[in-house]
């Protein structure tokens, strides 16, 4: 049976770049403190569905803030159960597709695109009460009250071979893609990765799921107790 960490309000917040395990261990570990979940990142993904879908060019800003402003995007919170729609549609696997991978660096940069996205992450955080939220800018945007903040990293050659693994993709392939997102998230000018200050960060390079999830449950004990 999971425990719950408290009654009020806790909130987890996970970042780091593609590949650190981010996802994963955030839903076991919500999963294991009877938590919700939020995935931030697979709300980019969505919306760069749906302007893949609109044949929108990802680097027309405009255009894809106009797509991003008319989508119906709806994200489940429960670990157990998780699934994203646009639309009515639900779009779990598309959005993991590899037409999305090349092209939600591009949408996550625009500026409309973060500003509405944030807003419905804080909206769900208020309502949420206790939570683990993932992404790459949870502790210094999203959350930056947040009780736990996390920083996962990994060594480029551990990232791209879980990924290649996980996406049954060519490595080489894998490892320049990642190279080519970490560049483009970090320097990105609205909201770019980054480590919060009062983050703990993390190493998970030789680390397994489960010693990572236990870790992150000793470190939330640590900070508001069972």
């Amino acid at each position: 049976m999971a425990e719950k960490v408290r009654a009020g309000r806790c909130v987890v917040a996970v970042d780091g770049p593609s590949g650190s395990g981010k996802s994963t261990v955030s839903r076991r570990l919500a999963s294991l403190v009877d938590a919700s979940y939020l995935d931030t990142g697979a709300m980019y993904r969505a919306i760069t569905w749906a302007v893949l879908r609109s044949a929108v060019d990802p680097h027309d800003a405009e255009s894809v803030a106009k797509v991003a402003g008319e989508t119906d995007l709806e994200i489940g919170v429960d670990p157990q159960a998780y699934s994203v729609s646009v639309d009515g549609t639900i779009v779990d696997r598309e959005i993991r597709g590899p037409e999305v991978t090349g092209a939600v660096s591009a949408v996550s940069a625009v500026p409309a695109v973060r500003a509405l996205l944030v807003a419905m992450q804080r909206d769900i955080i208020a309502t949420a009460g206790r939570i683990v939220v993932e992404g790459r800018d949870i502790g210094s945007v999203v959350a930056p009250d947040a009780e736990l903040k996390v920083y996962l990293t990994a060594s480029a050659d551990a990232r791209a071979q879980r990924r290649s693994t996980e996406y049954a993709t060519d490595l080489t392939a894998t490892a320049a893609d990642l190279a080519r997102r970490d560049k483009f998230d970090s320097t990105r000018t609205a909201d770019p990765l980054r480590q919060a200050d009062d983050a703990v960060v993390l190493d998970t390079t030789e680390l397994g799921i489960d010693e990572v999830v236990t870790q992150l449950r000793s470190l939330l004990d640590s900070r508001v107790g069972s």
